[in-house]
């Protein structure tokens, strides 16, 4: 499974992108709000951390509006890929820019019918968000596991990126379910790494070797 760093913020991509795991970065018009500097300029320093596909997403309503902005951003580097709202001019965009080789992310995904559509749209990834489906009282993953089948059984080449992740359980059901991506906020990924009986076994370690070296 492939990791993306879930975040805007360069020093939390410079640290994350140091451990020689992170795959990709996904942004959206929250994340980059929150950073100082103009968006291009954002995009374009994470594009240079990470060599994989960075999403972008576009704000435009209708397709036109869509791909015309989706081509400007294109503009920023080779490995931008375009965040498309699962919405109905976002279906038409997702076909436009499929015929015009630009990769594509169907953002704000809540059901396997969305699901579904967004692939024989020709989406290079959907993005169903499983943290804001268990807001509400129902089992994000379930999407994913329902979603995984589908792709499954018609071989659509649309990858699975798990977002809205929210805490290590979701990362770790990703990866049995056999999703594709999933996308971590930095706090999540620093969680992913740490267990208290780790912490307690180097502390007892180096507590034993000052006993060695002190012989």
């Amino acid at each position: 499974m492939k990791f993306f760093i879930d975040t805007a913020n360069i020093a939390e991509i410079r640290d994350a992108a140091s451990l020689g795991i992170i795959d990709g970065c996904t942004t959206n018009p929250t994340l980059l709000s929150k950073e100082k500097g103009s968006y291009r300029e954002i995009l374009k320093e994470i594009c240079e951390i990470i060599s994989g596909p960075v999403s972008a997403e576009v704000v435009s309503m209708d397709a036109e509006g869509m791909v015309k902005e989706g081509k400007e951003l294109c503009k920023i580097a080779d490995n931008i890929i375009i965040k498309v709202p699962c919405i109905r001019e976002g279906i038409k965009a997702l076909a436009m820019f499929k015929k015009e080789g630009i990769q594509t992310n169907a953002t704000l995904c809540f059901s396997a019918n969305q699901g579904l559509i967004v692939a024989k749209a020709g989406a290079t990834y959907v993005s169903p968000f499983v943290g804001r489906i268990d807001d509400v009282g129902n089992s994000g993953m379930d999407l994913i596991r329902e979603l995984v089948q589908i792709y499954n059984n018609y071989s659509f080449g649309t990858q699975i990126i798990v977002s809205s992740v929210r805490h290590p359980q979701h990362v770790y059901e990703a990866a049995l379910t056999g999703a594709d991506v999933a996308t971590i906020p930095f706090k999540v990924l620093e969680q992913l790494i740490k267990h208290p009986l780790t912490d307690a076994g180097v502390k007892s370690f180096l507590a034993d070797w000052d006993k060695v070296t002190k012989k």
